[in-house]
């Protein structure tokens, strides 16, 4: 019968520690940003009022109850005037826009 050699399945120990795997380092974590302030309360009313006047300018306009006037010496009707309409959209837009930034 001949003797069989146990395999070595581990290399042989040293005295330096064993290294970590690389999923169990820790990552860099960069450090927590600060909260951005809270908006001022004139802020949200003023949200709020060029939406509502945006709005009122459209219904307004289409109900011809807006005035005519006069601009760079032509002086616009109220029925053609297209002036109170894109000055609504342009509020209503303004107050979507500012709403992005409150906090």
């Amino acid at each position: 019968m001949r003797a069989v050699m146990p395999l070595i399945l581990c290399p042989p120990r040293r005295d330096r520690p064993m290294p970590k795997s690389k999923s169990k380092r820790r990552r860099y974590q960069p450090p927590p940003r600060k909260k951005p302030k809270p908006s001022p309360r004139w802020f949200g009313i003023a949200i709020l009022t060029a939406m509502f006047l945006g709005v009122a300018f459209i219904v307004l306009n289409y109900l011809n109850l807006m005035p005519g006037f006069t601009l760079f010496g032509f002086t616009v009707s109220s029925e053609t005037n297209n002036f109170w309409l894109f000055g609504g959209l342009g509020l209503i837009a303004a107050g979507f826009l500012a709403s992005t930034q409150w906090r």
